[in-house]
């Protein structure tokens, strides 16, 4: 089974770590507007884009080149640290997070994924309110310890999926792809058939419980969508595949935590258009986080490529959130892996890394956007 997963990744990097650092308390800052975009809105002072790098800070190696090439925030995971505490020690487990990267000079811009495990909360299992239960509480500690942001996603039982890991890109790099073919000649999964509207039911059973909590709490909440964002995979309907998915999400539970990932390469996906989404969803200061990453081919067959030779035009969408109130995390996600480096995790190799900041410093420059 080809899937690589995010949340497997951020438990792994947090193994060897004892504690983190907190993040700017308020994301998605309203912005000033053009005369033809609608009433100019006045922006908060010195609030700025903020690279950021999902970075394992367990590795000195990896620290120092964060230093070095100025990205000061880090993404973090709280999952694994959680899993098996009482609820008494979550608040003190997050603060240790927060100390340990902020002794090596990084500061904690979002939590991804879910902040504890959630997988019985999305296939709708016995078990959910538990996981429910734990997940109010992990948004009190994060809360508690000025972690405002957390990126969380509503795909069940398959996380972010591709069908091949090892694909040749530019330069003999190696990068992954999606063939939608491939994917669904595997099969069902284990949990069957799961319609759309089972798991339109367990996402309004989730935010009714959940969004109260992270606004009192003071937590942002930004949906990833689905990736690839397709109907079905292997028997399990995925239900954020468009822009109307994201509006029924706001709609179900109307908040001001409730918000957006804007990944771009995804809405690209779905056949949107990046810059009206970032006008109508700036406008109401629903994005709250930014992934970037580029790609060519459609949602049912497409392969990742550097940020530089994919179907995304970065400055035409970074100048429209930025026009638009933008003013939260933003990251290069996958990236390909390099010359030097293994593919043992796809996509998160450090060359790819420092060339996607350096290419996304570069586009914000041209367009005379701040970041810090």
């Amino acid at each position: 089974m080809l899937k690589p997963n995010r949340r497997k990744y951020l438990q792994g990097m947090l193994a060897t770590v004892a504690a983190g650092a907190v993040a700017p308390s308020a994301f998605g800052a309203p912005a000033a507007l053009d005369s033809q975009s609608g009433p100019v809105r006045q922006l908060s002072a010195g609030k700025k884009i903020t690279l950021s790098l999902i970075w394992s800070i367990s590795d000195p190696h990896n620290v120092k080149i964060s230093e070095q090439i100025g990205v000061t925030h880090s993404v973090a995971g709280t999952a694994g640290i959680l899993r098996n505490l009482p609820h008494s020690e979550y608040a003190g487990a997050i603060a240790k997070l927060k100390a340990s990267y902020e002794a090596v000079g990084l500061k904690i811009a979002a939590i991804e994924s879910h902040p504890v495990d959630a997988n019985k909360i999305k296939l709708g299992l016995p078990g959910r309110d538990e996981e429910i239960a734990n997940y109010i509480v992990a948004l009190e500690a994060l809360g508690q310890n000025g972690i405002g942001l957390v990126c969380y996603d509503f795909m069940a039982g398959i996380d972010w999926y591709r069908s091949n890991l090892h694909v040749p890109g530019r330069g003999g790099c190696m990068t992954m792809d999606f063939n939608i073919a491939t994917a669904q000649a595997l099969g069902p999964t284990k949990w069957g058939q799961i319609s759309a509207d089972k798991m339109w039911s367990n996402m309004e059973y989730f935010l009714k419980a959940v969004m109260p909590a992270a606004e009192k709490a003071g937590v942002k909440m930004a949906l990833h969508p689905d990736d690839p964002p397709i109907p079905n995979l292997r028997g399990i309907s995925r239900i954020i595949i468009n822009a109307d998915a994201y509006r029924r999400v706001m709609r179900i539970a109307p908040s001001p935590s409730n918000g957006v990932t804007f990944e771009m390469a995804v809405f690209y996906l779905m056949g949107e258009n990046l810059e009206a989404l970032a006008r109508e969803w700036g406008r109401e200061n629903k994005i709250f986080y930014a992934h970037c990453r580029n790609l060519k081919g459609t949602r049912d067959h497409f392969v990742e490529t550097f940020q530089d030779n994919g179907a995304i035009d970065f400055g035409e969408v970074f100048q429209a959130l930025y026009d638009n109130g933008f003013r939260g995390p933003l990251r290069p996600d996958h990236d390909p892996i390099m010359a030097g480096e293994t593919n043992v995790e796809p996509g998160y190799g450090v060359t790819g890394k420092i060339f996607a900041i350096g290419y996304i410093k570069g586009v914000l420059e041209s367009r005379h956007i701040p970041y810090e």
